[in-house]
């Protein structure tokens, strides 16, 4: 699955729920993730490393998508020469 198929699974699945939370409140829910992340990855668990890097994308595709933001465009920054803004 790409990035572009998995924000919009997200989309599909949760879109009416997380518009209507709104923002401010879904990205508390993505700091939350990326919180238990940071544990994870202060551990030796895999398995949980796995599951909060899933989380924490899942979470940023919902912050995406409640925005307009296409993360597939965004990362163009990164993949596509010439975009402003590239990273090297």
């Amino acid at each position: 699955m790409t990035i572009s198929e998995f924000q919009q699974w997200i989309y599909d699945r949760y879109f009416p729920t997380d518009s209507a939370r709104g923002t401010a409140a879904t990205f508390m829910w993505f700091i939350e993730e990326v919180g238990e992340l940071a544990t994870a990855l202060a551990g030796q668990d895999q398995a949980n490393k796995e599951e909060e890097f899933a989380d924490v994308l899942a979470w940023l595709c919902t912050l995406a998508n409640i925005n307009g933001v296409n993360l597939d465009k965004a990362i163009e920054k990164y993949t596509v020469k010439g975009v402003e803004g590239e990273k090297t």
